[in-house]
């Protein structure tokens, strides 16, 4: 597989795997509705940033399919997918119980009934779909979806502005050729939509580093939540308080993962990159800089194991989108300038233009004691230690692929690189999955918290108004 070398899409740097990145030009065009905190439209300013500083250059850009209903149904129950496809504006009054049951269109804005909205579900949740079918068929081990990492959605529920789940349709997906997925959440709210899905299994790790507080949505992730049955101590909570900065977080993040990768052994990765953790974001009570949470990525890229990079939460639209274009900088392996090239949204980010500016502190204070950090660090690893080494899974019938490989033979297939390669036999080479490459050593194993929600993100945004 070849990639075009251009130094005006910054440096390179060493140790970089190509990844695929995944951009619908439709998705960015819903709209949630007036005063709703939401913006698709952010995805279509991180993609601008991308092609200003040419890193389509070193990467492979791909317009996903749409996902279908029998997609979504693989995690969401029929009739929840079938009410999503039905509703909208103009009918809202003949689905008044339907709109209950599935909190849809609930009162205090969270999850509207807004136009195309079953559309939307589709676009952002075909990006990762696609992106887990390319990671099984060899074709990628680097992927990035910034429209997906809705990670809220229940199975026949929406919540916390998130309809469809993607997260969990792709680990479904994942999991037909990888016996252990690692999902990581770093978004200021708790990944709790992907944590319930996957509770009582041992093939998937659910990890979230977030805000925990009763008055906090969806006020579930306390460290006491650490799976049941056959998943118990497979659920791993990092409940943060305000204000945490670059250097207490990755005191903490850095050797917990380090501990879950050498423990668990995952054979694929998932990583939710949600910029509400970012200083100054509207929602968020966390003051990481963009610096802070592209190590974050950073670190999880240096583990080399096959991973999907996903959006997720960010109400400043404009850090969000210089957030994620680093990251894409990150992923694609090239060092860039930190003064932003002219692009089509180029006053969203004056004064200063750049890439990386000092974001203002959300909280004056970091709540989070050096005492508390290391009891959460302790106690995180101590579970660790209680984990079989790396679970094995017995022979099973795998359901078929989607797709085939064979699909990409097709020269008028609508699924070209829009850099110009044709993602197919010729180009870009099946890649044997990873031969597992860790330590051989770990000890053996063996309560838990009623998940509960509070504050739901519309009442919290409400708060937030009224403070203004």
């Amino acid at each position: 597989m070849t990639v075009p070398s251009d130094d005006s899409g910054g440096t390179e740097l060493p140790g970089n795997r190509v990844p695929i990145y995944y951009f619908d030009p439709v998705v960015g065009a819903f709209h949630y509705g007036p005063r709703h905190p939401m913006k698709p439209h952010r995805i279509h300013i991180t993609h601008s940033l991308v092609l200003s500083y040419r890193l389509q250059n070193h990467m492979h850009l791909y317009k996903p399919k749409l996902a279908t209903k029998y997609d979504m149904c693989t995690f969401h129950t029929e009739e929840y997918i079938d009410f999503l496809s039905k509703v909208t504006n103009d009918n809202c009054s003949q689905f008044s119980q339907e709109l209950k049951q599935f909190s849809v269109g609930s009162p205090n804005g969270d999850s509207p009934v807004f136009g195309g909205m079953y559309e939307f579900c589709q676009r952002f949740c075909g990006g990762s779909l696609t992106a887990a079918q390319h990671m099984n068929q060899g074709l990628s081990d680097v992927t990035i979806n910034w429209a997906g990492g809705l990670h809220h959605a229940k199975k026949s529920e929406a919540s916390g502005f998130c309809y469809v789940n993607d997260i969990c349709v792709a680990i479904l997906e994942l999991l037909k050729y990888h016996p252990r997925v690692m999902y990581l959440d770093i978004d200021v709210h708790h990944g709790d939509g992907v944590q319930e899905a996957f509770y009582l299994t041992d093939r998937v790790m659910t990890v979230s580093f977030h805000k925990y507080g009763r008055d906090f949505f969806p006020g579930t992730g306390d460290m006491y939540e650490i799976g049941e049955q056959q998943g118990k101590y497979y659920s791993v909570n990092v409940p943060l308080r305000d204000g945490i900065n670059d250097e207490t977080y990755h005191d903490v993040y850095k050797p917990i993962m380090d501990g879950i990768i050498k423990y668990y052994r995952p054979t694929a990765l998932v990583m939710q990159c949600g910029a509400d953790s970012l200083g100054m974001d509207r929602l968020g009570v966390f003051n990481l800089s963009i610096g802070g949470h592209g190590e974050a990525v950073n670190h999880m890229k240096s583990y080399g194991i096959p991973i999907m990079y996903l959006g997720g939460g960010g109400y400043t639209l404009r850090n969000v989108a210089r957030c994620w274009a680093y990251e894409t900088s990150i992923i694609a392996g090239r060092r860039v300038g930190n003064d932003i090239p002219y692009n089509d949204y180029h006053e969203f980010f004056m004064p200063d233009y750049k890439l990386q500016p000092t974001i203002t502190s959300n909280k004056p204070d970091n709540l989070n004691k050096k005492e508390y950090i290391e009891y959460i660090k302790e106690s995180t690893l101590q579970n660790l230690k209680r984990l079989p080494f790396a679970p094995s899974v017995q022979m099973h019938d795998v359901p078929p692929d989607l797709y085939y490989y064979d699909d990409f033979e097709d020269p008028d297939d609508t699924h070209m690189d829009e850099s110009g390669v044709n993602i197919g036999p010729g180009q870009m080479q099946r890649r044997p999955h990873y031969h597992e490459h860790y330590d051989e050593n770990a000890p053996d194993v063996d309560n838990s918290d009623e998940m509960r929600r509070h504050k739901t993100m519309g009442e919290c945004y409400n708060d937030h108004l009224k403070s203004l």
